[in-house]
């Protein structure tokens, strides 16, 4: 037990503790009450905000699009609604695979995929069962239902490449370094993983659900492209973002729960 791996052990033991310098030792119920705690919330947040995305999804594109200053570049950002609280999903199960390790971190993800089946079923639920007389079939519901039913199947095939690989990568990049250098398994395993959402999402989105504003007298991979590139600097902008939060989740929640930490602010992110 005391010399397992902490993702193949419950808690640290008290006496484990020691390593908190001027923090009162705690018992293992309350480390329990703590952790579990944690684990609820930012297991919580992560299923909420994925329910979110899937619900809001395509139902609205947004143009941020900018031109850079001094050079005049015009930067296209079509983006679907659905893609804004997407970024926070990363830094969930990073948090979890930090401090409970991969099969909980794989656990969450596989619970995310089975709560988009959920929400699909409800959906299918809601338009089969029979309305009132008179009731208009192209209503808010069915809108809604028709253009959730694309995003959750994106969604869904592109959330189980892209969680699975965020989640990998983070303990690959974790072993590698030994523990150390949080600031690169946080945004190695984050960057790849969201590249390969941006490109699942936007393919799946346009081939199967026929549901990106695509212009019929352009081309369309470079239009499927600027939809990829755009959700892609979204989320990488996003993502080295986050970075700082992270750590100091990382550091606080690490004191609170009693969970060492295993790497500090580099100097040039102070």
């Amino acid at each position: 037990m005391k010399g397992a791996p902490r993702e193949e052990r419950d808690y640290l033991l008290p006496s484990e503790q020691a390593r908190y310098a001027g923090l009162p030792e705690l018992s293992e119920t309350l480390l329990f009450k703590r952790r579990e705690g944690v684990f609820l919330v930012v297991a919580g947040l992560f299923l909420g905000t994925l329910a979110m995305l899937n619900i809001l999804g395509i139902t609205r594109f947004i143009d941020l699009s900018f031109t850079v200053p001094g050079l005049g570049w015009e930067v296209p950002m079509p983006l679907a609604v659905g893609v804004l609280p997407y970024p926070v999903t990363f830094l969930c199960t990073d948090l979890i695979s930090e401090f409970y390790g991969l099969k909980r971190a794989n656990f969450v993800v596989t619970v995310g995929l089975l709560l988009n089946v959920w929400v699909m079923f409800i959906l299918w639920l809601g338009g089969a069962l029979p309305g009132f007389s008179g009731e208009d079939p192209t209503g808010v519901f069915f809108q809604v239902q028709t253009l959730a039913f694309g995003a959750v199947t994106a969604s869904m095939l592109a959330y189980l490449a892209a969680q699975f690989v965020d989640v990998q990568l983070f303990h690959f990049w974790k072993k590698l370094t030994r523990g150390r250098h949080l600031w690169l398994r946080n945004n190695g395993s984050t960057l790849v993983s969201q590249l390969v959402d941006s490109v699942a999402v936007t393919l799946v989105t346009h081939f199967y659900a026929q549901a990106l504003p695509i212009d019929v007298a352009e081309a369309l991979w470079p239009q499927l492209l600027t939809f990829i590139g755009a959700s892609y600097m979204f989320k990488l902008v996003t993502a080295l973002a986050d970075t700082l939060p992270f750590y100091a989740l990382v550091k606080y929640l690490g004191r609170y729960m009693r969970l060492p930490t295993t790497d500090a602010l580099p100097d040039d992110v102070r």
